[in-house]
């Protein structure tokens, strides 16, 4: 089922009204230059440049909401696509919200295996996903859904266990838990309608979209860098850093020197400048990059 899209190709995009996603997910829609209203109460905001709407909602709702067609696209936890089993496409993974859902149990708890609490009580937010994970184990633990202080359920006698998300274990162990498995690796993804994804008007504006969410994604992985460096020192300092195809060299007024343009990867940059400056590269210069497209 879906929305018919308007004539301009306008397509809607629902996002979390207010939550731990909302404010990476703002950030990244103004990074991409779309400009529309986000204050307040509004249900839904018209974009000025762009033939895209953005509805608020619950982020629980939106694989719903995407799936049966109220919104074409959505930006929303991979954690709860998994839980709801919405027929929706992953388009793309947005690089914030990581987190995991893990199964754990008392820090002096005997269970060292999620097989070990076959015959167990197990607390959760995300029911499915628990049942899901124990049954591809041939297990079937008593399942017992909350909502809200999950953690808290084996100190006071509710459960043997608990499956819930963790970004940095903090919360575990403040509640004395450990974790023994882990269920999903989630983070912000952007999802789809399959009739959207599928006609020709929503692809349009949909590659549109992904094209400048990639451009700004690239550029948070890389840093601009600029040096110096003596003529003999090139083939050590191309063996650092080949840059995106390869460096660009510049001739400098100095005889036997020039200057070098690359890119760097965030994950190994100072390791990379260590490199560069053993093999004779001075005066770097480093900036960042807004967008970048490969």
């Amino acid at each position: 089922m879906s929305a018919p899209i308007t004539a301009d190709g306008r397509l809607k995009l629902a996002i979390q009204r207010s939550g731990r996603l909302t404010d990476p997910t703002l950030t990244l829609l103004a990074a991409i230059g779309l400009d529309f209203e986000s204050y307040g109460q509004r249900l839904i905001s018209h974009c000025r440049n762009f033939p895209l709407s953005i509805l608020y909602g619950r982020d629980d709702d939106i694989p719903e909401l995407v799936a049966l067609g109220t919104a074409d696209l959505g930006i929303v936890g991979r954690n709860l696509v998994h839980e709801e089993e919405r027929e929706v496409i992953e388009l793309l993974p947005l690089g914030f919200g990581r987190c995991s859902l893990v199964v754990a149990v008392p820090r002096d708890s005997h269970f060292q295996n999620p097989t070990d609490l076959a015959a167990c009580r197990i607390a959760t937010s995300y029911p499915h996903s628990t049942r899901g994970f124990f049954r591809d184990l041939g297990a079937s633990p008593e399942v017992i859904t909350i909502s809200g202080s999950v953690e808290a359920a084996p100190a006071i006698g509710l459960a043997d266990a608990i499956v819930d998300l963790t970004a940095t274990g903090s919360s575990l162990l403040l509640n004395d838990l450990r974790p023994i498995a882990t269920i999903l690796e989630s983070e912000a993804v952007l999802v789809a309608n399959p009739a959207t994804h599928a006609s020709a008007a929503g692809q349009a504006t949909i590659d549109r979209l992904l094209l400048r969410i990639r451009a700004v994604n690239a550029a948070r992985r890389y840093k601009y860098v600029m040096m110096n460096a003596p003529a003999e020192a090139l083939p050590a300092i191309r063996a650092v850093v080949p840059g995106l195809k390869s460096p660009t060299i510049v001739p400098l007024d100095k005889p036997g020197w020039v200057a070098v343009h690359t890119a760097l990867s965030e994950e190994d940059f100072w390791e990379s400048v260590e490199r560069l400056r053993a093999a004779g590269a001075t005066e770097i210069l480093v900036s960042s990059l807004e967008k970048l497209l490969l």
